[in-house]
């Protein structure tokens, strides 16, 4: 039990310090990000809006994601990373302490848009930091930390939130909201100072190209659309799935959707880390991550036994572990061929679109042809998903004759 304990940490080693300073920053803020699933609650009980009106208001948080996502790319080329990061943070404490005292529809559409836009300027600038503080070959890792981080963050969040809600109302959720993300700058200007903070892998392309010129990207760009489209299913379609067709309870979908995070708080870094010894490049285990994702929908019109609801949520967390981390490490990898913010930033646009999309989709879809059709689709678009990363591990391969 103790040599597989020390194995396991093992798994962790070999990181910079820099890297765990950005895992800490990230778990804080996305911690810190606790409004965010009670929302759509607050916005129905506390100021009375129409389920119509909360659908339009989150849009406006989808648009915001996506706007905000490429103005980071384009800001972390042209100022840095280290400065979008901090002013990304403190930013979003300040406005998210102000959307409590937003209070018409008008007001919270402008307001969630701007949080959103703010808040997300962020994701390209940390991800171009990992990747300039990882060695080449713990880029995977750094990426998978990072993903550990932010499941961490979005556990804890919601628990603390509500304990905040139960004491202090959601005024008091607005405050900590906003204050964890001030904390987090300042950690950030104090341990990731340029002046403190040690670059291992900051390469410069002294004629750096665009992202939107790199047709094998496109490619990429639309698989990583098609992937998180029906992933993005888990947190929509599929809770009404185990309700509505399987009978469970409240607390038994929110066992099974937690089954998904204990997973990949336990096994996601032992998996990589075995990978990484492997003998597959980073697009071929994409490919196998998608494909296991697009399995754990095809499982469903197998049986109806609940029981398959079990073998498709850890098929979907297989996926999830395997999948995001190299598609994020290819992103990183490819983006040396230009602007790494841009480049990071468009990997991030196809989940940001994909949360515009994805959820009206999948839900528009099993209200008018029902859920064994709306899973058929879903198994098409993710195997067209997986055609897309074949086809394009054919053009990299002649790319790199």
């Amino acid at each position: 039990m103790k040599k597989l304990f020390n194995n396991y940490l093992m798994t962790f080693g070999g990181l910079s310090k820099e890297v765990w300073w950005l895992a800490l920053i990230t778990f804080i803020n996305r911690s810190g990000t606790m409004v965010v699933p009670f929302l759509t609650i607050y916005l129905n009980e506390d100021l009375s809006f129409s389920i119509p009106q909360i659908g339009w208001i989150m849009s406006c948080f989808g648009l915001g994601s996506v706007v905000g996502t490429w103005l980071g790319g384009k800001l972390t080329d042209d100022i840095g990373y280290y400065k979008v990061m901090v002013r990304s943070l403190l930013s979003t404490g300040i406005v998210f302490i102000a959307l409590q005292f937003l209070t018409t529809f008008t007001q919270v559409c402008l307001g969630i848009f701007l949080v959103m836009v703010v808040a997300d300027t962020f994701r390209p600038a940390i991800f171009v930091a990992m990747s300039v503080y990882s060695k080449p070959e713990n880029k995977t890792r750094s990426v998978t930390l990072i993903r550990l981080a932010i499941n961490l963050g979005f556990s804890t969040g919601p628990a603390i939130g509500g304990l905040i809600i139960a004491n202090l109302g959601y005024g008091g959720l607005f405050w900590v909201d906003g204050i964890t993300c001030i904390m987090a700058t300042i950690l950030l200007i104090r341990v990731l100072n340029p002046r403190v903070a040690k670059a291992i892998d900051d390469e410069n392309n002294k004629h750096p190209g665009s992202a939107y010129k790199d047709k094998p990207y496109w490619i990429f760009f639309l698989a990583m659309f098609l992937f998180a489209a029906i992933f993005m299913q888990y947190f929509s379609t599929m809770p009404l799935y185990y309700r509505n067709i399987h009978s469970l309870s409240e607390v038994e979908v929110g066992l099974l959707l937690g089954l998904n995070g204990f997973v990949i708080f336990l096994l996601e870094m032992p998996l990589i880390y075995w990978l990484d010894q492997s003998k597959y490049g980073k697009i071929a285990l994409t490919a196998i991550g998608v494909f296991l994702t697009v399995l754990s929908f095809a499982v469903l019109n197998l049986t109806s036994f609940s029981g398959v609801l079990i073998v498709s949520i850890l098929l979907m967390t297989i996926g999830e572990m395997i999948g995001f981390p190299y598609s994020n490490a290819f992103a990183m990898d490819r983006s040396k061929r230009g602007k790494k913010g841009q480049y990071l930033a468009m990997y991030l646009m196809a989940f940001s679109l994909a949360n515009v999309f994805g959820h009206n989709g999948g839900l528009q879809l099993i209200n008018a042809i029902g859920y064994d059709m709306t899973w058929t689709i879903m198994t098409c678009l993710g195997l067209l998903g997986v055609l897309l990363l074949i086809v394009l591990k054919g053009i990299l391969k002649k790319e790199n004759k």
